[in-house]
């Protein structure tokens, strides 16, 4: 019976079950996050502070103690207010606050451009100057180009150096009626080339005749067509002489429309060659279409006025010559 007990005996087995941990919704992120945004908001503030002036700090502290007195007072800030209070507005005392645009005092450098065209005006007046002593000293050298002395006239226009040279009884600088250079002519020309090289102003080379009418009359070759083949022959013994073609701005042919004599058109020094060294108010001009002036005027030179060479007049023809 015993041992009948025992076999009856029942087995209990215990099985034990591992399970994790509880949910609980991943709150430590949402409290991770809030002090980042915390610390984040706390440095931000700090920054703040260290960069904002005392008087803007003035000026928080005042809003908030009283904060209408602060509104009334206007201004860009709380401590630029355009009433006199220390550390705002136009109060040249301030010792701290804000600095309006453009409130700094910079160094400015400034120009007068007036000045800058006279001291211009007087250099270049100058280098026309010594242009001109350069060639009378050219001609004084030469014997030969010593005996035209007296057909070449030089002065200052408003225009620049003009350099004039007219015919003579007896000594033409073309053949009669044609634009052919007589051979002093041709080493005069390229003499004054070469010194005209030496300046960097431009040129204006005008041909100008007497009112002696051609044969054909004006419907033909005419004092027109002359005046403008002798300016340009001119202008060809130039560059020969050594002038750079670019120097060269207008060839003119005026014909007998600017008489050097007008009380006689016929007169020989009416045919003559006239060479403007152009300053840079001429160049200017023509280059914009302006016409120069035909009549000389004074010059300023420095401080006083440069009074025109009294042109030498050489003895005048009758008015039935036939030299051109």
């Amino acid at each position: 019976m015993a041992g009948d007990a025992k076999k009856l005996q029942p087995i209990i087995i215990k099985r034990v079950k591992k399970g994790g941990h509880a949910v609980h919704g991943g709150a430590w992120k949402i409290a991770y996050a809030d002090f980042v945004t915390a610390m984040m908001a706390f440095f931000l503030l700090m920054w703040l502070l260290g960069s904002t002036t005392e008087g803007d700090k003035k000026g928080i502290a005042d809003y908030f103690s009283s904060p209408l007195k602060v509104s009334m007072l206007g201004g860009s800030g709380s401590g630029d207010s355009s009433h006199v209070v220390r550390g705002g507005g136009q109060d040249l005392t301030r010792t701290t606050g804000q600095v309006k645009a453009g409130e700094i005092d910079a160094r400015r450098s400034t120009i007068n451009l007036r000045v800058l065209k006279a001291e211009q005006q007087r250099a270049e007046i100058a280098r026309l100057e010594e242009l001109k002593r350069k060639v009378e000293n050219k001609l004084a050298g030469n014997e030969r180009l010593a005996m035209m002395r007296s057909q070449i006239l030089l002065d200052m226009t408003a225009d620049g150096l003009r350099i004039q040279i007219v015919d003579e009884e007896g000594r033409p600088m073309f053949a009669s009626g044609s634009p052919d250079l007589q051979p002093y002519m041709r080493e005069l020309l390229r003499e004054l080339g070469g010194v005209l090289a030496g300046v960097p102003n431009r040129l204006t080379l005008e041909g100008h005749t007497d009112a002696t009418p051609f044969p054909g009359g004006e419907r033909g070759y005419s004092n027109w067509e002359l005046s403008s083949d002798r300016a340009n022959a001119t202008r060809r013994e130039l560059l020969v002489g050594g002038l750079p073609e670019e120097h060269v701005l207008r060839v003119l042919g005026l014909a007998a429309s600017v008489p050097f004599v007008p009380a006689d058109p016929r007169a020989p020094a009416n045919r003559r060659m006239s060479l403007i060294v152009m300053n840079r108010e001429a160049e200017e001009r023509a280059l914009r279409g302006g016409a120069l002036p035909a009549e000389p005027a004074a010059a300023e030179a420095g401080a006083g006025t440069e009074v025109p060479a009294t042109p030498v007049v050489p003895a005048r023809s009758s008015p039935t010559a036939p030299i051109r």
